[in-house]
């Protein structure tokens, strides 16, 4: 098995950690988003048409799309169960991680800041305004769904579900663009709990291959 993957994308970042969790071995495929390896003609053609990362290849078979990759790990490696089987449950779960992989990452992924830059031409203060007021939008909605549905340690219970996986790389990337969090506790306490266990460590962008440093 094969994960294309880039060490800072979030999306990469999710598919890792439920690997991690699931205790998957794979072969790791780097993909440089920064310098558009993944808009190639084999890579589109022959991996992702999405043309984006990450991409899990399987043999034959070959799935882009974080949250679909992590839903067909899900069923051909059903321990630990990361979309939980009941009904209300499953639905709380993926209703955060729709509100992050969905509402928050899109509007502020790379593509999305490089056409700030370089169509907009906005300034450097603000695409960072911009970039500032999306987590803020979307990390007080989830704040708001953990005060009101959640519980610890992880965001809904006593394990981690696809919901812990959005949300660390979401905070992690948020910290790294100097973002402040300190206004939202519960996610800060899932985000710290994670971080102790070694799925969610061993996932982080600084220990893959293709780190670089800023």
């Amino acid at each position: 098995m094969q994960l294309h993957s880039f060490f800072n994308s979030s999306t990469s970042y999710r598919t890792r950690i439920a690997l991690a969790l699931k205790g998957v071995p794979f072969d790791y495929v780097p993909v440089n988003i920064r310098t558009g390896e993944h808009r190639d003609a084999g890579y589109v053609d022959r991996t992702n048409p999405s043309a984006a990362v990450p991409a899990l290849v399987d043999g034959d078979f070959s799935l882009g799309q974080s949250l679909a990759i992590i839903d067909w790990l899900d069923v051909r490696f059903p321990s630990p169960k990361l979309i939980p089987d009941d009904l209300d449950r499953r639905a709380r779960v993926l209703e955060l991680s729709y509100l992050i992989s969905c509402d928050m990452h899109p509007i502020n992924n790379l593509r999305v800041l490089r056409y700030l830059d370089q169509e907009l031409r906005v300034t450097p203060e603000q695409k960072s305004a911009w970039y500032r007021h999306w987590i803020d939008e979307g990390m007080a909605a989830a704040e708001r769904l953990l005060a009101k549905y959640g519980s610890r340690p992880w965001c809904f219970g006593d394990t981690p579900t696809l919901a812990d996986c959005c949300l660390v790389p979401q905070m992690a990337n948020a910290l790294r663009m100097g973002c402040e969090l300190d206004e939202y506790p519960l996610s800060q306490a899932v985000f710290r709990h994670a971080s102790e266990h070694p799925a969610f460590a061993a996932a982080q962008p600084s220990l893959q291959p293709d780190f670089v440093s800023p």
